[in-house]
């Protein structure tokens, strides 16, 4: 799970009442709430077709290009390396969130943690497609096409964490609503279960 932002001590308490949620924000404050707007809608959608694309690219390509053994040697230690950096990063994000929804970390350390490890997450994800055009995956096989949809399930997944990281931070200062705990805890789930499922298949497929 790839939650983007800073700030608030403790989950959640109650949901959100009628009374306004902070004063309004001016100088130096309001452009930092600027700054950490969430993304709008249709740009999370841009991002999603143009990750489907690029895969479908990979996807394409991998039929086209026929890889010596030292370049598939390098191409599938490139790979491990990805995933061991992707994973990992993922996996200290989504920790840390579990920890904040059993109230043993404050909502700021998920959201720094996850500001920190965002780059290497992506670069890891990058790095897993780029190099398996270069393993000759099996395309008519039923469990590579299952593997393909993951990763797409864990690119929209991790866009929309950003998204909602981008919410959480609104509440830095006050009690996060519970929709909101909810939703992320569904989030980490699914980011979970995404990678490691990934990983199983490729495991399955390498053998």
């Amino acid at each position: 799970m790839n939650l983007t932002s800073e700030k608030q001590p403790g989950p959640p308490a109650a949901p959100h009442t009628g009374a306004p949620e902070r004063p309004p924000a001016v100088g130096p404050e309001a452009h930092e709430r600027t700054e950490h707007a969430p993304l709008p809608s249709w740009s999370l959608m841009v991002l999603g077709v143009l990750s489907s694309l690029a895969l479908a690219a990979v996807c394409w390509t991998s039929g086209h290009v026929h890889p010596d053994p030292a370049l598939r040697a390098v191409a599938r230690f490139v790979h491990v390396a990805a995933l061991v950096v992707s994973l990992g990063a993922v996996l200290a994000v989504d920790w840390f969130a579990v920890l904040w929804l059993l109230g043993r970390r404050r909502l700021t350390d998920i959201l720094s943690t996850a500001a920190t490890l965002q780059g290497p997450i992506w670069a890891g994800l990058a790095g897993l497609v780029a190099t398996g055009m270069f393993l000759s995956p099996d395309l008519t096989s039923r469990l590579t096409l299952i593997k393909l949809g993951i990763v797409l399930v864990i690119t929209f997944n991790g866009l929309y964490a950003h998204r909602l990281g981008r919410h959480l931070d609104r509440y830095r200062d006050a009690s996060v609503p519970r929709g909101l705990v909810f939703r992320s805890g569904v989030t980490a789930a699914i980011s979970q279960l995404g990678w490691w499922g990934a990983t199983l298949i490729g495991h399955l497929n390498s053998q």
